[in-house]
């Protein structure tokens, strides 16, 4: 089992995100329990390209400031929405033997949603914490509409495990 964080960036974790704070929350006892337990946590970072926030070198492409990884977390850039495309990290992975992926972290209806698509389609175990994840209002839903969208619908017992954050927890401490 390992504790995949998405895109949790500097340049757009911000109060424009719906619940925040509990996302925050969330994310902070996934890792302190990931720790605790000696899970894996492995971040995946955004780059959007030259001239952008989110390019390599510039203050908004580091990770958060309240959940960053220790010198012993692994981290992988993308380019692209899924974690898992031309990052090395399916194949990091699969040499591991890795099967199941606690997944947390931003957009649920961008990266997010294309990295569980994806994890799915390579063979992986998804487990999603339902407060670990969020985003932005868009021109057609809410934030909190994109979530409940996402978590209840479309990736719920398709794509993956979509779980209160205590099952998850406990799950990572048995």
């Amino acid at each position: 089992m390992i504790l995949l964080i998405i895109d949790v960036q500097k340049a757009i974790t911000n109060g424009s995100l719906c619940h925040f704070d509990t996302f925050l929350s969330s994310l902070n006892a996934l890792l302190a329990t990931a720790r605790a337990n000696s899970i894996e946590v492995i971040y995946v970072r955004h780059d959007d390209g030259y001239g952008t926030e989110l390019t390599k070198g510039r203050e908004g492409f580091e990770i958060y400031e309240t959940i960053r990884p220790t010198t012993s977390d692994k981290i992988f850039d993308k380019t692209v929405n899924s974690a898992f495309r031309a990052t090395g990290l399916t194949e990091y992975l699969i040499q591991k033997n890795e099967k199941d992926i606690i997944m947390a972290g931003l957009q649920t209806d961008y990266c997010m949603d294309a990295s569980v698509k994806c994890a799915f389609e390579h063979g992986f175990h998804v487990i999603i914490p339902t407060s670990a994840n969020t985003t932005t209002d868009n021109p057609y839903m809410t934030g909190q509409q994109s979530c409940q969208y996402y978590n209840d619908f479309i990736w719920k017992d398709r794509y993956a495990e979509c779980l209160p954050l205590e099952a998850v927890l406990k799950r990572m401490a048995l």
